[in-house]
């Protein structure tokens, strides 16, 4: 699983100082972040996967290096990824965190999944 490590190590970092209950899992082809149960951010090997506010969401694929999350043809509205090479100095990271970590306040959680 080839992810950006370094990237990782600043987000959980961050994070870290905000929040308590935080988990990291392993996805498809990165690292997530979950605050409070819920998706927050996802690093990958070169961007970072950021679920905001969808009434944040046109107005954050207006900035350099940010384009919306496309799955099977449809495209997320509340998710982005956000290049690497803009999340370089810790303000713009910073950035980038605080939009996810805004909505993880209202945000809904997925629901659990029984265990068989």
């Amino acid at each position: 699983m080839a992810y950006d490590e370094k990237l990782a190590a600043r987000v959980r970092e961050i994070i870290s100082l905000k929040h308590k209950n935080t988990e990291e899992k392993k996805i498809f082809s990165g690292l997530c972040f979950m605050v409070n149960d819920k998706m927050c951010v996802g690093v990958q090997a070169e961007k970072m996967m950021v679920r905001l506010n969808p009434e944040v969401f046109e107005e954050a694929i207006q900035k350099e290096g940010c384009v919306p999350m496309v799955m099977k043809g449809k495209m997320m509205r509340g998710f982005v990824f956000v290049d690497t090479t803009q999340l370089a100095t810790k303000k713009k990271l910073a950035y980038w965190l605080n939009l996810a970590l805004e909505y993880n306040k209202i945000a809904k959680a997925s629901p659990k999944k029984k265990k068989k």
